[in-house]
């Protein structure tokens, strides 16, 4: 059903938006397959006064050209947090526990039980950081705690005292300081300005030499060629995720074909159980639209020619 349909919708769209844009005064998207509404395509929308995303993150959306023409972009905050979070969890173990490679042997006939030890880990007694500890990054620090890993994590705000300690993760202040420390980062930030293309060759160079890392977040943030480079040369040990940039990913996107990755399409967070969330959120969304009533206040991505402090 709503998978069919927003796929269907997504590649109409690509084909129609162009032609219809002019006309529309709602316009939903998802982040999975998305619309890119560029400054361009908003300036063509005349009657365009409310943007939905359907999930959660609305970079592809021209934000600052958004608000200068006094649109309102909202999305299904909390939609599929959970489920984003539990993937997570499971691409760590993925990677960690080497178990790709041993997948593939049982499929081509083999046994080699030393060729996929040699790089299988525990996840317990290893330090795990998050660079972001929004909704998405709280979930993953509570589930995480159970198996007794060290737990960082870097935001711009932090968690406050009681919630931190019953989570027991530790704050850290300078991104640049906790990445060595850490065996396994995951990426939990919103993709903006000042994270986009944020880890390139330097900064990967800052973490541990065969650190894995997990990006359920946005592909963009990351420097594509120099992950692709790392993942080569053996400096990261593994990369798991399942956002590209651009999306769809193109066939020749690197990120395919590099050694030691765990990486999926944009699935973490269309679980039936996250698209009956969102699905149903858009809707309550368009009923307050329609009656002239606000939305939840966390929804709002940009209201009224203000940018959401994610964003900012």
């Amino acid at each position: 059903g709503m998978s069919h349909c927003s796929a269907f919708f997504s590649l109409m769209m690509a084909k129609k938006l162009e032609k219809h844009i002019e006309d529309m005064h709602v316009l939903i998207t998802t982040p999975f397959h998305p619309a890119y509404v560029t400054a361009e395509r908003i300036k063509k929308a005349k009657n365009l006064e409310l943007v939905l995303t359907a999930g959660i993150g609305s970079d592809h959306i021209d934000l600052l050209a958004a608000a200068a023409a006094g649109l309102t972009v909202a999305e299904v905050t909390g939609s599929n947090t959970v489920s984003v979070a539990e993937d997570q969890l499971m691409r760590i173990l993925i990677l960690l526990r080497n178990f790709l490679p041993g997948y593939q042997q049982v499929v081509k006939g083999e046994w080699n039980v030393a060729g996929i030890a040699h790089r299988a880990y525990d996840l317990e007694g290893k330090t795990v950081g998050t660079v972001g500890a929004g909704r998405i990054g709280r979930l993953l620090l509570q589930r995480l705690k159970p198996f007794n890993c060290n737990m960082l994590y870097h935001d711009r705000i932090r968690i406050n005292p009681e919630l931190e300690k019953e989570i027991g993760a530790k704050f850290e202040e300078d991104l640049d300081v906790m990445l060595p420390k850490c065996d396994v980062i995951v990426i939990n930030t919103p993709l903006t300005e000042k994270t986009r293309g944020m880890f390139n060759k330097e900064k990967i160079a800052k973490m541990k030499k065969g650190v894995i890392i997990v990006n359920n977040a946005r592909g963009a943030i990351m420097d594509t060629q120099a992950v692709a480079d790392a993942c080569s040369n053996g400096y990261i040990a593994g990369y798991g995720g399942d956002v590209w940039f651009p999306q769809p990913a193109p066939k020749d996107h690197p990120w395919r074909y590099m050694p030691n990755h765990a990486m999926t399409p944009h699935t973490s967070g269309t679980t039936i159980d996250a698209q009956l969330r969102y699905a149903s959120g858009v809707k309550d969304m368009l009923d307050r639209y329609f009656k002239g009533e606000d939305f939840p206040v966390e929804n709002y991505i940009v209201k009224e020619g203000e940018l959401a402090s994610q964003y900012k």
